[in-house]
Formats: C-alpha cells, structure tokens, sequence
C-alpha cells in the first residue's frame, strides 16, 4: 500500500539522507520525493515523501522512526491511491497544453494529484445560489461561496477536512484535504500560478 509522507526536517545537506535511511530501516521502500518548501526564516524544509511498506509494516512505525532523528518532524502521513508517483506541476502543465479545449475541466481533475488532496471543484455563484461546474468524484455536491482574491486557505465545515480556495475567472476553485496538513503558503502560491496557466492555455 503506498503512503504519504509529509515532513519537516533542517534544510541542511544530509538531513534528507537520514530520512530515508530511518524510512528504509523500518520497513519503508521511498518511491518518489518532492521538496514541497523552502522556509529560509527558520532553516527548515518541507517534502513529500511517497512510499511504500513492506508487508506487516504499519505506519506508525515509520514516523517514529524519522520523529527521533533530531529536527526531524512528521507533519502527516496518509495512503495515496494517485497512482506510483508524484504528480508535478510541469506534468500538469503539459497535460493541459494537450487538451487546451478542456483546460479548466482538466485543471479540476489534475489538482487533485498535484496538490496531494481528496478532492477538487469550480463553482459559480449566481442568482439562485452556489452551482458547482465541474468537480472530481470524492467532492461533496454542495459547497459555500468564499469571497477571495488570491489562493488561500477557507474555513471549512467538516473539521476532518481542510480547505483552500483560488480564483478561476468569474469562479472559484475549492481544494480539500481529509485529516490535513494545511495548505503551506508555497502549495497556495503554486495553486495560483498553476490556474493563471490554466487560464492562459485555455485561450490559447
């Protein structure tokens, strides 16, 4: 089964070296790595680490075994159906400059992957309420209105899930997360950046 790692650990040289030894010891097999953040106040780093466990492994013990390593924390750790790897921005990017016809409908269903969330969904507000364009299978039918003009984080009704909300035109999208973490300000900043190419290549 694959896994989710989300972690914080010193932007040092070797820090990511010890993760995965800790990871590899207790039983984890790291498929793939992204550095999520960069956080030059404090000398930290933020990355997603994609494994899998051997068989009888529990996850627990994964994060127990990076959370002794000294500055090293487990933010979050979840399965990850979204296939065998991580899905970047620039994969993205390329799979709406092929389709620029559906861009905004594929942007939807690729957030998802790329954002390392549950769920993703346009919706427009009009003179009978909040109508949901476009959304993937896991996004609830119904959804509130956020009056927003940048990426940013949304108060949320579930407390399990997390939101985040981006403009898109006349719309906005809406992101969530079940069980977190919260959206980092760089993910909200790539979200923008990643609509506004959407927007442009849908034109195109």
């Amino acid at each position: 089964m694959p896994f989710l790692l989300r972690v914080e650990l010193p932007d040092v040289p070797g820090s990511l070296g010890r993760v995965a030894a800790a990871i590899g010891e207790a039983g984890g097999d790291i498929e793939a790595i992204e550095v999520v953040e960069h956080r030059a106040d404090d000398g930290t780093a933020v990355d997603d680490v994609l494994l899998e466990t051997a068989p009888g492994v529990m996850p627990d013990s994964i994060v127990s075994a990076c959370n002794l390593l000294d500055g090293v924390h487990v933010l979050w750790i979840s399965r990850y159906a979204a296939g065998g790897n991580l899905f970047l921005d620039l994969e993205a990017v390329e799979e709406l400059s092929e389709h620029p016809v559906q861009a905004l409908d594929r942007l939807i269903e690729l957030i998802p992957a790329v954002f390392r969330s549950d769920w993703a969904a346009r919706v427009r507000r009009t003179e009978d309420g909040v109508t949901v364009l476009h959304s993937t299978s896991a996004a609830p039918d119904e959804l509130g209105w956020f009056d927003i003009d940048r990426s940013t984080m949304v108060e949320s009704d579930d407390e399990n899930t997390v939101l985040a909300a981006a403009p898109l035109l006349n719309d906005i999208v809406v992101v969530g997360r079940r069980g977190g973490p919260e959206y980092l300000e760089s993910e909200l900043a790539r979200m923008g950046h990643l609509i506004g190419l959407a927007i442009t290549i849908s034109r195109s």
